[in-house]
């Protein structure tokens, strides 16, 4: 058994929590490489990006954002499946959840052992998990693009689906008239990558080139530091594309030269450590990236599930 502390399970101390107008009526919220949120203002209306992991975690980030606008959430927009992006929604009251269609299948066929792995793995987030009344589920589902009129003078709101890359069903928010993306976490600013849900090979080559197309601005990932800037930008989006080559390269070698998971895992430390060591939670997602890796380039083209005791065996097994 490991020594180390299960994947963030020893991570308890409040982060601080920062909220940007990135332009009128567009805010960001960050807290030191916690989960990400925003929204944007429409006319007599707020679309929501990402709920949080439960509805007393998400009613606070609402309570900083009562401090700007007092219009009512028509949208939430779910970047993508996971625990700690959607259990939170009901807090929102909004009449439209929107999501990828991948989306909604991945929470009917894996939501639930998503829920209690995260809640193991990160019980920092989960505010009062007891007041999640049950899995988030949208109302509203797309293939590829939703534009969401915000009315006035405020331009649109594009919803877009960028290709298979940290799940199925990533999308990703742009707002032209700013050029601000909300990425989600296809692209994160000096955090680690969590890959173990993730199609690596689309997600390096044609997902992150698509997201580099929108030409942003400003750029909200799914952790870390609102960047600013073209020049920011596209070092973020580079960033995000050396962590998953690196990962594939020494996955890959290692393979190649009849290696085991654990060599792998040793191997994928020693090359990203030195870069992205002290960003948050490297430590714990690495073992999880290593593993989907693995599989992924043994043929596994989905994601195995992961479970809360799955979660534990591969913990376990990679630790020294």
């Amino acid at each position: 058994m490991s020594s180390k502390p299960f994947a963030s399970s020893a991570d308890l101390e409040d982060k601080t929590e920062t909220l940007e107008v990135l332009a009128d009526g567009v805010y960001a919220l960050t807290a030191e490489g916690d989960p990400n949120v925003g929204a944007v203002e429409g006319e007599d209306f707020v679309v929501a990006f990402e709920a949080r992991a439960t509805p007393v975690a998400a009613r606070e980030w609402l309570d900083r954002l009562r401090e700007h606008t007092d219009k009512p959430v028509r949208y939430l927009v779910l970047s993508h499946y996971h625990a700690v992006r959607v259990l939170g929604a009901s807090a929102f009251d909004a009449d439209v959840v929107v999501a990828h269609e991948n989306t909604r299948a991945l929470i009917a066929e894996r939501g639930q052992q998503d829920w209690d792995s995260e809640l193991a793995r990160m019980p920092r987030l989960f505010k009062e998990p007891d007041s999640v009344p049950g899995l988030t589920w949208p109302t509203l589902t797309f293939s590829d693009r939703v534009t969401i009129p915000l009315g006035g003078d405020r331009g649109d709101l594009v919803l877009q689906y960028c290709g298979r890359g940290h799940t199925e069903g990533d999308i990703v928010a742009w707002l032209p008239r700013h050029r601000v993306l909300f990425a989600g976490d296809l692209v994160e600013a000096q955090a680690a990558l969590y890959t173990g849900d993730a199609f690596h090979q689309e997600w390096v080559s044609g997902t992150l080139d698509a997201v580099a197309a929108f030409g942003a601005e400003a750029l909200v990932g799914g952790r870390g530091a609102v960047v600013r800037g073209r020049d920011a930008v596209d070092a973020a989006i580079e960033q995000s594309r050396g962590f998953l080559t690196a990962l594939i390269d020494e996955v890959r070698r290692v393979q190649s030269e009849g290696g085991m998971l654990k060599d792998a895992f040793r191997a994928c430390h020693d090359r990203l450590a030195p870069t992205y060591g002290s960003w948050p939670i490297f430590e714990h997602t690495l073992p999880f990236d290593v593993a989907r890796v693995w599989e992924e380039l043994e043929g596994v083209e989905r994601p195995t599930i992961w479970t809360a005791q799955r979660d534990r065996q591969v913990w376990d097994q990679l630790q020294d």
